[in-house]
């Protein structure tokens, strides 16, 4: 199965473009066309990155900001017609190569994209075949400082575990104390009433239907977490809230008072508002 890998080096970083690359290996066993659009200053400085993963710089001059683009489209469509591949994979995190993945399914091919984390939208993501999120490097260390945090808290709290036992001995002396209790309980009965005057209103506040069926959807959202986009858009679909072709960020964008998409100019989280 011969497979393309076209990369758009001014959009994501050099350590995901390695990851990419030895992702593809070890799924398709092999890479046969390897190229990475870019500016001179680019390949000039990842040359030897680019040697090293056997990876043709094809070097832009042109001014304008979508002319790497343009180029790297060109060139997809001229490889595709020439060298017949079954997959074509993209490296970017660039929305604007949806006409061109459309393009060259229509030619056969199966469209596999791989993104930056951090800068890959949820409509990037829908366009393609399948598609990868690559993390950077320096992302895996603090989750592993977390981790090592995590479970270190586990044996701080099974250290306190025996402690309450010695303290249910002394129980036949608070039986003096327990009759004062009464009367405490009673106060609090007679207060009761004017307690329960203002429990209508949590009520009315409730979040409406289609709020309550999303959270039903993502729990982690009722819990104060932020949510990956993607894995929002595939939690949304299996209930039945999202359509196949369905973006997320409209379903959260209908409710601006309830959620909250991280960051505003290229969100890839949701989180519930406070």
């Amino acid at each position: 199965m011969k497979t393309m890998l076209l990369i758009d080096a001014d959009n994501v970083s050099i350590d995901v473009i390695e990851q990419a690359v030895a992702k593809l290996l070890a799924d398709h066993g092999a890479l046969h066309v390897r190229r990475a659009y870019c500016t001179a200053e680019s390949a000039v400085k990842h040359q030897a990155v680019f040697k090293r993963l056997g990876i043709r710089p094809i070097v832009n001059l042109a001014a304008g900001k979508n002319s790497t683009d343009i180029a790297m489209a060109v060139d997809a469509i001229d490889l595709v017609l020439a060298e017949r591949p079954e997959v074509v994979a993209i490296a970017s995190s660039d929305s604007d190569f949806a006409p061109l993945v459309a393009r060259l399914r229509e030619k056969g091919c199966r469209v596999i994209g791989l993104g930056q984390a951090g800068k890959t939208g949820d409509e990037t993501q829908a366009v393609y075949d399948t598609y990868t999120v690559l993390e950077h490097h320096g992302k895996p260390r603090s989750t592993a400082r977390t981790a090592g945090r995590t479970k270190a808290a586990p044996a701080a709290r099974v250290a306190p575990a025996p402690s309450p036992a010695p303290q249910l001995a002394p129980s036949p002396a608070p039986k003096a104390a327990a009759k004062p209790a009464r009367k405490t309980t009673r106060r609090k009965t007679a207060a009761a009433p004017a307690a329960q005057a203002p429990t209508p209103a949590p009520s009315a506040e409730a979040p409406p239907q289609a709020v309550q069926a999303i959270l039903a959807a993502l729990p982690e959202l009722a819990q104060g977490d932020a949510v990956q986009l993607r894995l929002a858009a595939q939690r949304l679909r299996e209930a039945g809230l999202l359509s196949k072709s369905g973006v997320s960020t409209r379903v959260f964008g209908a409710h601006p008072t309830h959620f909250e998409l991280l960051p505003e100019k290229n969100p890839n989280k949701v989180r519930l508002k406070a």
